[in-house]
């Protein structure tokens, strides 16, 4: 069978990861953790490939297309987590892997002071899901990628004042097979992809020097993404010259309070940083905390903390089209959803792999596990967290129109937030002044500084559907070992009064 509403269940798995022996390594490895004493296992096969391509003015400067594949064992023994993994796609060596992964549970269980519970999950047996796109980014020729590349570098690079271009193109075609003692089987496939050029002008006067990217996000989307499908990329290369120049020749913002108008393209890190990893509840409990910190919003705040203004609407979701964490089940046999996280300004909810979600007395995990490679063990990882827009509200025009001092902030660059997911500070690509109701050009060296709470809870309107967009990354890091993730955050334009605004320039020379 298929998962129910994947758009694209008809489209076959790639016969090549079918033909690998999957099914015979999973059965003589679940058998064999079972007769060892495992009360819970799973097996992953997987396959994961990965292309990076750069271009350097128009020329090739580097070209890698690498593929990972394995398998891993994961037990539950006495109540502790035994792991390993391995290359040797035999039954043969399924079974060792599997009784290393019973080895090491024993081991550890002299140290292991929590008994490991799973939350319960129906069973899906031998079921299929394929993500959303249309063409396979690795059928399509390296020649017919690089020349498309070129192309886009040499449109921007003919324009005056532009000193630089970088361009690349990232792709990953991701395969799992998953099978559990309780009889779940899932095959999946999903395919990713993230475009960008990155123009460069430096003043020859005073050597002072700015860069602009291209604003497409990264996204479950394939070939077709670069062919104009989800994304104008004639219109935006046309117009990113002429915003480089201006942004150049732009005056240096003066700090203080302004309103700002914070379009998806920037907003997206700020729901990624400030939201999505301080609602993953191991973060919450304090089970994360080596890779950047824990966090505020702890479990004792649920359904009680202001996260911001009642305007605030935030989901949980592992199933919406074209999402970088969309899956059909996770790494643990959960069937994917979509669920509140804040609703009416209030934190709600979480995100919950099996182990947490039994850990505080959840009925059910909402499908957040994942692991990066066949050799990592799956960890509670981010879902696609998205503030939702106002059914009827305004356009990003309205909302500047009702602005007498503001800024307008589009597309992101660095950030920094401190270790309880609470202090934050942002910058972005682009800043336009709001004077009156009307933009009135750029500024620089901007950035925007607040807590948590107090951001989300200064927002005075959500623009309407027209301006959602599905933002994201694909280098989301967790986990130690680390592990990296890709995933997506939608959210609309957004306004909020009177936020702290910093001058970059004069900050640094402090």
């Amino acid at each position: 069978m298929t998962a129910n509403g994947s758009p694209h269940a008809a489209r076959r798995i790639d016969e090549a990861f079918l033909a690998l022996p999957g099914r015979a390594m999973a059965a003589a490895a679940l058998q064999r953790a079972q007769s060892l004493g495992a009360t819970h296992a799973d097996f992953r096969l997987e396959r994961v490939r990965n292309q990076a391509i750069r271009l350097r003015d128009a020329r090739l400067e580097a070209s890698s297309d690498a593929e990972d594949v394995g398998f891993a064992v994961r037990v539950v023994v006495d109540g502790t987590w035994g792991f390993a993994s391995g290359i040797d796609l035999t039954p043969d060596a399924a079974v060792r892997v599997a009784e290393q992964a019973v080895e090491v549970a024993r081991i550890c269980r002299p140290v292991n002071i929590e008994p490991v519970e799973l939350a319960p999950e129906p069973v899906y047996p031998d079921v299929t899901w394929v993500s959303a796109y249309e063409i396979d980014p690795f059928t399509i020729p390296e020649p017919e990628k690089i020349a498309l590349l070129a192309d886009w570098s040499n449109r921007v690079l003919r324009a005056p004042g532009v000193s630089h271009v970088d361009a690349e193109l990232l792709a990953v075609l991701e395969n799992k097979f998953y099978a559990d003692l309780a009889g779940t089987s899932t095959t999946q496939q999903r395919v990713r992809i993230q475009p960008n050029v990155n123009a460069i002008a430096i003043d020859a006067e005073s050597g002072r020097f700015e860069t602009m990217d291209t604003l497409a996000p990264p996204a479950g989307r394939g070939w077709e993404y670069t062919q104009g499908v989800g994304w104008d990329w004639d219109a935006e290369l046309a117009a990113l010259p002429g915003l480089l120049a201006e942004k150049l020749a732009a005056p240096s913002v003066e700090p203080g309070n302004y309103d700002l108008l914070i379009d998806p393209t920037n907003l997206w890190l700020t729901i990624h940083e400030s939201i999505g990893h301080a609602t993953e509840l191991d973060r919450a409990l304090g089970y994360e905390a080596a890779y950047a910190g824990t966090s505020f919003a702890t479990p004792d705040k649920l359904n009680t903390l202001q996260y911001g203004a009642p305007i605030m609407n935030v989901t949980g979701d592992r199933t919406v089209d074209h999402g970088l964490a969309t899956i059909g089940w996770d790494d643990e046999g959960v069937a994917t959803q979509s669920w509140p996280i804040v609703s009416d300004g209030v934190l709600v909810g979480y995100q919950l792999d099996r182990r947490i979600a039994a850990r505080t007395g959840q009925s059910r995990s909402n499908g957040c596990a994942f692991a990066d490679s066949p050799a990592h063990t799956p960890i509670q990882r981010m879902a696609n967290v998205s503030l939702q827009p106002a059914p009827d509200g305004p356009s990003t025009q309205d909302l500047i129109a009702g602005i007498e001092h503001g800024l307008y902030i589009v597309g992101d660059k660095s950030w920094s937030i401190d270790m309880q997911r609470y202090n934050f500070q942002f910058t972005g690509q682009r800043f336009f002044a709001i004077r009156n109701g009307k933009l009135a050009g750029q500024v620089r060296d901007v950035a925007y500084q607040a807590t948590t709470t107090d951001f989300w809870g200064s927002m005075a309107a959500v623009g309407g559907p027209q301006t959602y967009l599905l933002g994201g990354a694909f280098n989301c890091g967790k986990g130690q070992p680390g592990q990296v993730a890709a995933v997506s955050h939608g959210c609309p334009v957004a306004l909020f009064r009177g936020v702290r605004v910093l001058n970059t320039l004069a900050e640094a020379g402090r």
